[in-house]
């Protein structure tokens, strides 16, 4: 029986282990924010970074940011995108849309975005977004 205890004992043991190196090597890399300030610009990120651009947006109004384009899609992926509510109670104020993206492997992207109202196609967007990504 106790020989029994010390075999499971070790089994759990072992795959503790295995999670927590899996866990540690499963891309926790850090995490670059950037705003509408780094339109037209260039980051650099490591392979398993985050890539985090927050835009203001005002869903009330009926616009909204897309994504374009990403230019190497095995170099950067979209991981996420959300919108963030204004912390206020007034009708019709504007909040944030988040977008998340991660850093696969060496290369260079790019990433381009447009501010419009979807249902009004053909139309060009009031605003654009557009970053390279270069990943060492």
């Amino acid at each position: 029986m106790r020989r029994v205890i010390w075999i499971v004992f070790a089994l759990v043991l072992m795959v503790g282990i295995a999670v927590g190196v899996m866990a540690a090597t499963a891309g926790g890399g850090k995490s670059i924010n950037v705003d509408t300030s780094y339109s037209g610009k260039q980051v650099e990120l490591s392979v398993g970074d985050s890539l985090v651009v927050t835009l203001a947006s005002n869903v009330t109004t009926g616009y909204s940011w897309s994504l374009t384009g990403i230019g190497d899609e095995s170099v950067l992926q979209k991981s996420g995108n959300q919108y963030i509510a204004p912390r206020t109670n007034l009708v019709g104020a504007g909040g944030q849309e988040v977008w998340t993206f991660k850093a696969l492997k060496q290369g260079t992207s790019t990433i381009s975005m447009g501010y419009s109202r979807p249902w009004e196609a053909g139309t060009p967007p009031i605003e654009t977004f557009g970053l390279t990504v270069v990943v060492n």
